[in-house]
């Protein structure tokens, strides 16, 4: 009866340094690993320990960066707490086309841009529980002085200001809970009638209500149809 759109959908995860939206999308696409795909960003901050090239970042200098920001290599890019964060365009169509979602994890600024790119991509912003409980994880991290954690902050401050742009908040209090309702929001999403490609006929009873509703059917003998 309804045959939806089979191409993927695009969704934008963003998040305050620290509310936990990377342990977030890895239990997403864990949960669905066929049918997700994580574009993996390009930045030009240093490499945290454990982190690894090509999996968690692409880095590059500063000066790699701005050039690739030149030949036009990204999607969207922002400066963020003093690093460049940006999106490779490469992959992210083909991925679509195949009915693959693709799930881009940036910040305000880059998500800012992919609206006005793609206003029909899902937006989803996570919330940490309170300020105080996300300078708790900052400092539980270890990998950063204090004066970057109070910049770190400060933006963080600014950022849960923006909620009103996105579709749908979710506050990360618990991994588990927050993951189960981006699923049920991105189920939900799949369900939009604006995703219908196209409505068909499959039944008779489908067919004889078409007929029902021509002005110009004869309805006699529509019984012996039946």
């Amino acid at each position: 009866m309804i045959k939806n759109k089979n191409t993927g959908q695009i969704i934008v995860i963003s998040a305050p340094s620290g509310a936990g939206k990377g342990t977030i999308i890895k239990k997403l696409l864990e949960n669905n690993s066929k049918q997700r795909w994580l574009s993996i960003s390009a930045t030009s901050r240093d490499k945290r320990e454990g982190e690894i090239e090509g999996i968690n970042y692409y880095y590059l200098t500063k000066e790699d960066f701005k050039k690739k920001i030149d030949e036009d290599y990204f999607l969207e890019y922002a400066e963020y707490a003093g690093n460049y964060y940006g999106t490779p365009r490469e992959y992210i169509k083909d991925k679509i086309n195949k009915g693959i979602d693709v799930i881009l994890e940036i910040e305000i600024q880059g998500a800012a841009k992919i609206k006005k790119l793609i206003p029909e991509a899902l937006f989803i912003f996570i919330m940490p529980p309170s300020l105080k409980e996300l300078v708790r994880r900052l400092k539980k991290r270890g990998t950063e002085t204090n004066e970057k954690i109070i910049k770190r902050f400060n933006t963080a401050y600014k950022e849960v200001n923006e909620v009103t742009k996105y579709n749908y908040v979710v506050v990360n209090d618990k991994i588990e809970t927050a993951v189960d309702k981006i699923e049920s929001i991105i189920k939900a999403e799949k369900c939009r009638v604006d995703r219908i490609e196209e409505v068909y006929l499959d039944t008779k009873e489908e067919e004889i209500h078409e007929l029902l509703m021509d002005s110009e059917f004869d309805n006699s003998g529509l019984g012996d149809k039946i």
